[in-house]
């Protein structure tokens, strides 16, 4: 069994967790032997940020800062820290039965401060500058893509249910395809006529504000996609090469890792990635399962990237062969393929130059 040893002892004299909120911080010091020392409730601004140095500058000898919230609330605080030279490291909010005792912001501040002696290694933050202008881009483009999904959905149906005088305008009759911008386009084009009825008439103007909405849409996330790439060429030169890989699962990919350091062994990646396979094995069976951990946003993006392989790269296209006739399933060879992508995009994207 893998015994867990404490990083505190060697590494820091005083721990400081910091339970992070909208409106205020609340930080509390433990020392080595997990005594606390002090708590203190802050504004989240830059004053309470000055307040919060100052208070741990008290505390003579090394000092770690332990910090809920590091991509929310708590990101302002963390740059705050960053600059004046601190350490941080990164601590998951409690789940829910946790909290069976009670819960407050000082008991959440202790607790991120006393879970620093279960850890083996530091958590950093997540890297901002250009990882964070990716992760606005990915996650605003990916609310326009579904809003522009529902509103040509919308309109596909107003379209199915208009007159048939209507309906043979903007459908194209050598066609079962609907995509949404070719109706889009259909329905800016068209024309009001004498023939038409007030309900074929408003229901015209409505599709055309949709088809608008809808182009607007298309445009907006066509340009962060350009933008995701020309970060991604600076980030990660070359991971665009990869087989497979297109430029939204690329900046998935990216994002997730972070920068050096973050993520220290293939084997963790591929746990946040929810590939690594779990043991579900009873008796004489032996067998592992899917892993429903992790950040599914990751594993979609390397479930993508397998799909793209299986389909167009040859070698892949020879293993899933090799190992089917052996009898495995389908599904059972795309997560091995999708275990040795997070191996191999992992090893990439560490041999890349640090600097």
């Amino acid at each position: 069994m893998e015994v867990t040893v404490s990083i505190l002892p060697e590494q820091f004299d005083h721990v400081i967790g910091v339970d992070t909120h909208k409106l205020t911080l609340t930080a509390a010091v433990v020392g080595a032997n997990g005594g606390c020392l002090q708590v203190r409730e802050v504004a989240a601004n830059s004053k309470g940020h000055a307040e919060l140095l100052t208070m741990a500058a008290t505390f003579a000898g090394r000092r770690l800062w332990a910090v809920e919230g590091t991509g929310s609330y708590g990101a302002s605080f963390v740059d705050s820290l960053l600059a004046a030279g601190e350490t941080v490291t990164e601590i998951d909010r409690p789940k829910r039965p946790a909290r069976k005792r009670g819960k407050s912001d000082e008991i959440d501040a202790l607790r991120a401060a006393r879970e620093v002696f279960s850890l083996k290694r530091l958590n950093p933050p997540r890297s901002r500058g250009d990882r964070e202008q990716l992760r606005i881009l990915l996650a605003t483009r990916a609310q326009f893509v579904k809003q522009r999904t529902e509103l040509a959905n919308q309109l596909s149906h107003l379209v199915i249910t208009a007159s048939e005088t209507l309906r043979a305008k903007l459908l194209d009759t050598s066609s079962r395809s609907h995509a949404c911008e070719r109706l889009a386009r259909r329905c800016l084009a068209a024309r009001t006529c004498g023939a038409m009825t007030d309900e074929d008439r408003t229901r015209l103007m409505v599709m055309k504000n949709l088809a608008r909405l809808i182009h607007d849409l298309t445009a907006i996330a066509d340009s962060y996609e350009c933008r995701q790439k020309a970060l991604l060429n600076k980030m990660a030169p070359g991971l665009l090469a990869q087989p497979g890989v297109g430029v939204v699962s690329a900046a998935q990919v990216v994002a997730a890792w972070s920068h050096h350091g973050r993520v220290p062994t293939e084997a963790a990646f591929a746990a946040i990635a929810g590939v690594a396979p779990i043991p579900a094995s009873s008796g004489q069976t032996v067998r592992h399962r899917l892993n429903p951990g992790g950040d599914r946003r990751l594993n979609a993006a390397l479930h993508f990237i397998v799909l793209n392989r299986c389909r167009y790269h040859q070698p892949t296209k020879d293993y899933m062969a090799r190992r089917m006739s052996l009898g495995k399933t389908t599904r059972e060879v795309r997560r091995c393929l999708k275990r040795y992508l997070a191996r191999q995009l992992w090893k990439f994207l560490n041999g890349l130059d640090k600097g």
